[in-house]
């Protein structure tokens, strides 16, 4: 029988690569959003709304022979770390209730979790991370979808999987909440004032080991979680499968734009970068950019968290390698790779 995918959220971060590695493997797909844009061959969307069943239930009510629902949705949220547990809650139940309802033939629903499921955004905590370490002090709203998943699932005939990456990246321009487009403005910046490429996050984040998750390594995963029989009604995390320090890699980001690698000076990027639009504007100019303005391309307050994170950040992939999955990311070069796809898409310089 052939396999039919329903990705809620099908615009966002974690479904952009997912819909190309699920094209390339044959599979017919289906995208509900709230601003869903046209269909292509690939994939066919669905405008909805989550939060309102009936619209979604209408949507989705021609598309019966679904066997595969992708949850990659989140509730809006800012870089506090905390987000609405009720509204995310709700928004997966009435996704699950919906594709109970008109998919007969549902197989197996997937979710998108992440490292915050360890209290990564709270600050240290026991690396490297592994799926039955104890959950910290709620509100967490990834316990309770996953408690929701895994309640809905008993005498269901569907499985189900959860995946946990860190941080994700890609080329993606309709994001400025991307690392590979906030470090790559933030040294065009340098460059074009003559400064040195001082890391402005903290001395304790510029020496961590960190990781980070390549869009299409997740992808790879939620596809291999979602029809393998050892992963079903489990989670899993999700990352490139190795380390690397900001300390290590700032000399090759700082060699990419030409400039000198400077010293760890802990700057508020949110304030700091508050008056370099006509920096930017000037740089847009000089290297025949895209005219965007630099809000579209990177988003400081995400910078400021991302860059201050004093721990080592480390999940263990242990359980997804027994499992099956072995596709390994080399994160440096990760970034180098999708630095250059903005500038080939005359985005950065």
């Amino acid at each position: 029988m052939s396999r039919v995918a329903l990705i809620a959220g099908s615009t966002g971060a974690a479904a952009k690569r997912l819909v190309e590695v699920l094209a390339e493997a044959d599979w017919r797909v289906v995208g509900v959003s709230r601003n869903a844009p046209p269909s292509t061959g690939a994939i066919t969307y669905v405008r909805a709304d989550l939060g309102d069943i009936h619209q979604l239930e209408r949507a989705l009510l021609p598309h019966s022979d679904i066997t595969h629902l992708f949850y990659t949705a989140r509730a809006a949220h800012g870089e506090s770390g905390v987000e609405s547990v009720a509204d995310n809650v709700a928004l997966l139940r009435n996704t699950i209730d919906v594709a109970e309802k008109i998919a007969p033939v549902l197989e197996h629903i997937h979710l998108v979790e992440g490292t915050k499921w360890y209290g990564m955004h709270l600050g240290p905590f026991a690396t490297p991370a592994r799926e039955e370490q104890p959950r910290h002090l709620p509100p967490n709203f990834y316990y309770d979808q996953q408690d929701l998943l895994a309640e809905r699932q008993h005498g269901r005939p569907w499985t189900w999987s959860a995946s946990r990456p860190n941080f994700l990246s890609d080329f993606a321009p309709e994001r400025a909440r991307n690392i590979p487009a906030v470090i790559g403005a933030y040294a065009a910046i340098c460059r074009e004032l003559g400064t040195d490429l001082d890391f402005p996050g903290t001395e304790a984040c510029y020496r961590a080991l960190v990781e980070v998750t390549d869009a299409t390594q997740l992808a790879r995963a939620m596809l291999f979680l979602a029809t393998s029989r050892t992963a079903h009604n489990q989670a899993f995390n999700v990352t490139n499968g190795d380390l690397y320090r900001w300390c290590q890699f700032w000399p090759r980001l700082a060699a990419a734009y030409g400039v000198r690698c400077g010293q760890v000076r802990t700057l508020d990027l949110r304030t700091w970068m508050a008056d370099k639009q006509p920096v930017w504007r000037r740089i847009v100019e000089k290297h025949n950019l895209q005219p965007l303005p630099l809000s579209d391309i990177a988003l400081w307050p995400f910078a400021d968290f991302l860059l201050r994170q004093g721990q080592d950040t480390i999940s263990s992939m242990t359980k997804i390698r027994q499992a099956g999955f072995h596709h390994v990311v080399d994160s440096e070069q990760m970034y180098l790779d999708q630095i250059t796809l903005y500038r080939q898409a005359r985005i950065l310089p």
